[in-house]
């Protein structure tokens, strides 16, 4: 059984000048962040590894891990402890999850796509910050807009506050980019969709199980046949 700690985010790094912009407030799905970057680093104990993980502002859950995801995280790995095949990470932000399921999945290669061009360049540096970056692979896309290939197990935090037709189109994109058999695991809150999800997923699929549920948050894993 993996458990999953609490990371702790620390002072702002010795790299922040490298990261000042001038701007105003934007959502962590804005594709190029103008608003003025600061770097910070977090520890986060999962099973008996340790990472680490650069942050910045305009990016999602930017003070560490949110409990939505460590559910998430929680709920595929222990469900998945043999797991060899390939998985995105839909919606990656500055990456935790696709690099700790690359860390303690061993015979995985992981995906990680995002919206934004500053998640994306903290996925990449936490990708090698965790010494994973020769089986991971960090792509620009709007949700399916650039993805390829087809997987094992896709795993999403969608992001709720960008619209149910946004949401919606990760589920659609799911279906279409997941191999026979594969898996879609999502996290959604109770107050912020998850009864509609729930019955989205069931009329894609045709199944829809609840993984896991803590706390107002549920996991659902849905299988395509």
């Amino acid at each position: 059984m993996i458990t999953i700690g609490k990371g702790v985010q620390g002072e702002p790094s010795p790299l922040d000048h490298l990261w000042t912009f001038g701007g105003k407030m934007e959502q962590y799905f804005t594709k190029n962040p103008a608003t003025e970057k600061e770097i910070f680093k977090f520890e986060w104990n999962v099973g008996k590894e340790v990472f680490y993980f650069y942050t910045s502002n305009s990016v999602f859950s930017k003070k560490g891990v949110d409990f939505g995801s460590m559910l998430l995280i929680e709920t595929i790995l222990n469900e998945n402890e043999d797991f060899a095949g390939s998985i995105l990470d839909l919606g990656c932000g500055y990456g935790p999850l696709g690099i700790v399921a690359a860390k303690i999945l061993k015979k995985s290669f992981v995906t990680m796509c995002d919206v934004n061009e500053r998640a994306l360049e903290l996925s990449r540096m936490n990708a090698k910050e965790n010494k994973v970056d020769d089986r991971i692979k960090v792509l620009a896309s709007s949700s399916f807009e650039n993805i390829k290939d087809n997987y094992d197990i896709i795993m999403t935090n969608p992001p709720i506050r960008a619209g149910k037709d946004v949401v919606f189109s990760f589920y659609d994109g799911a279906y279409e980019h997941l191999n026979k058999e594969g898996r879609l695991y999502v996290v959604v809150q109770k107050k912020q969709g998850a009864p509609s999800t729930k019955a989205k997923l069931e009329n894609l699929f045709g199944n829809c199980e609840t993984a896991n549920k803590k706390s107002g948050y549920f996991i659902f894993r849905c299988i395509k046949e």
